[in-house]
């Protein structure tokens, strides 16, 4: 009776040689896509780097020229187009807007979180001033993509007043829970 022999005696110089080199490829192919999504995790790390960089540069030029409507009327009355009762009012929803953005600005760059922010809004929306802020802005949000980042974090805000005008408790800290990143 003889034995088989499925060992690689039985192959040619060829076979063992083409085993090699296709072993030696795959090795090689697998370095090369190694290399490859790393590349790409750098190039996707660059680009929300950059993201951020900009997004912090338009925030300075922003505050830069609220700056300069908070400190002339004239300016200012260019910078907000509501109805304003008077210049320090005026001056109060400038400000009122610069700390939304800013916190908005915030959550952009990831110096937040979603929860974090909730919580950051839900303090500025027990101020009065900041509501009514708010309230009288409430045509300019219209504009917004509803799936927007902005548009998002406008309903955040949303919520956060009708949440705080409902409540039975004194304990504003506590109410409201933050939505969903998604919400």
């Amino acid at each position: 009776m003889a034995t088989q022999d499925f060992g690689m005696r039985g192959l040619g110089p060829a076979v063992v040689a083409g085993l090699a080199f296709a072993a030696g490829a795959l090795a090689a192919l697998t370095v090369r896509q190694r290399h490859h999504d790393e590349l790409v995790l750098r190039i996707a790390t660059m680009e929300r780097d950059d993201r951020k960089a900009a997004l912090t540069e338009q925030q300075r030029f922003q505050f830069s020229l609220l700056c300069k409507a908070m400190d002339d009327a004239d300016l200012a009355a260019v910078y907000s187009t509501v109805q304003i009762d008077s210049p320090t009012q005026r001056r109060q929803y400038l400000f009122a807007h610069g700390m939304y953005t800013n916190a908005l600005l915030a959550y952009r760059t990831g110096v937040v979180n979603w929860e974090e922010l909730h919580g950051h809004l839900r303090v500025i929306c027990m101020n009065p001033i900041f509501r009514d802020y708010w309230r009288v802005h409430t045509d300019h949000r219209a504009s917004l993509r509803d799936d927007s980042e902005e548009a998002r974090v406008g309903r955040m805000v949303d919520g956060i007043i009708q949440d705080l005008d409902e409540a039975d408790t004194d304990e504003w800290w506590v109410v409201g829970e933050p939505p969903t990143e998604q919400g």
